[in-house]
C-alpha cells in the first residue's frame, strides 16, 4: 500500500512504537543533522529539542509527558533528543525499553568553535559548577567527583571563552565512559567527521543499529564542509590536552567497532 506522505504512512502503523531512541551528544556536534536524517524515515516520529510537546527550554519534559506521547506515537521508531539529559541515559533507556541511544561526537575544536559563535558565558558556566557542582545547572549533572576535581584544578578567573567551552566539551562527553556506555549494546557511538565525510556507509551502520529501513535520500544534504580541525585560539594547553586525551578514548571506540 501506497501513501502519499510520512503522516499518512504513520496512520496505518502500529498503534504504539516498537523502541525508543535517544540522540545524544553535546550542543554543536551534529544533533540537529543526524535527527534531520533520521526524521527523513517514514518508520520515525521524531521530537526535536525545540518542539515544546516534548521540551521546555530545550530541557526535556517530565518523563510521564513523554510517556504519553510515546504512547500516542503510530511510528514503528520514536526518536527524541537528549543533550540535557545525558547523564539520565541509563535511566530513560530502562524506563522506556526497548530503547537504544545513539551518541553523536564531533572533534572539540570544531565543537568549540561553532559554539563560541552560537552561544557564549562559558567562563561563568564553568566558573558557577566549578565552585559548587550541585548548582542548579545541568551541565553540572551527573559529574563525579573525579571530573569536578578537574575543573576545580583547572579553573582559574581569566579563564577564556573558549577554554572554557573546551572544558565543558571534555566533561559533557565523558560522561559516555562514565556510565560505561562504550560496552553498553544499546548504545551507538557516531563520528560526526565519518558521518559527514561517508554520509552512506555510516547511516546505513546507524539505520542498521536501529533496525530502520535505509534508503540513500536519507543522506541528501549532508556536506563535509564544517570539518576543519584547526586550533582554536584561545584554548590553555592543560585543557586542550585533556580534551586531546578523551578525543582518543572515543577514536578507540570507533575503531573497536570498525573491526569486523
Amino acid at each position: 500500500m501506497l501513501v502519499a506522505s510520512k503522516s499518512a504512512y504513520q496512520w496505518v502503523r502500529r498503534s504504539s512504537p516498537a523502541q525508543v531512541v535517544f540522540v545524544a551528544g553535546m550542543q554543536r556536534s551534529g544533533t540537529n543533522m543526524l535527527m534531520d536524517r533520521l526524521e527523513r524515515s517514514y518508520l520515525t516520529d521524531v521530537y526535536h529539542e525545540r518542539d515544546p510537546r516534548a521540551f521546555d527550554n530545550y530541557r526535556m519534559r517530565d518523563r510521564a509527558v513523554i510517556r504519553q506521547l510515546v504512547e500516542r506515537s503510530r511510528a514503528s521508531t520514536f526518536v527524541i533528543k537528549a543533550l540535557c539529559e545525558l547523564e539520565q541515559l541509563s535511566e530513560l533507556m530502562t524506563e522506556f525499553a526497548p530503547a537504544k541511544t545513539v551518541w553523536i561526537v564531533r572533534d572539540y575544536r570544531d565543537a568549540v568553535r561553532s559554539a563560541l559563535i552560537s552561544f557564549g558565558n562559558f567562563t561563568k558556566q564553568v566558573a558557577r559548577i566549578a565552585a559548587d557542582r550541585h548548582v542548579d545547572d545541568w551541565r553540572a549533572r551527573g559529574m563525579s567527583d573525579a571530573t569536578h576535581a578537574l575543573v576545580r584544578q583547572l579553573w582559574h578567573p581569566e579563564m577564556s571563552e573558549a577554554s572554557a567551552a573546551a572544558l565543558l566539551w571534555y566533561f559533557r562527553n565523558v560522561l559516555f565512559f562514565e556510565q560505561a556506555f562504550d560496552r553498553d549494546p544499546r548504545v551507538r557511538l557516531v563520528s560526526y567527521e565519518r558521518l559527514v565525510q561517508e554520509p552512506e556507509q555510516e547511516c546505513a551502520s546507524i539505520f542498521g543499529f536501529l533496525g530502520v529501513s535505509y534508503s540513500k535520500e536519507i543522506t541528501r544534504g549532508v556536506f563535509a564542509s564544517s570539518i576543519r580541525h584547526k586550533p582554536v585560539s584561545g584554548i590553555e594547553p592543560a585543557v586542550a590536552q585533556l580534551c586531546e586525551g578523551l578525543a582518543q578514548q572515543f577514536d578507540s571506540c570507533h575503531a573497536r567497532d570498525a573491526r569486523p
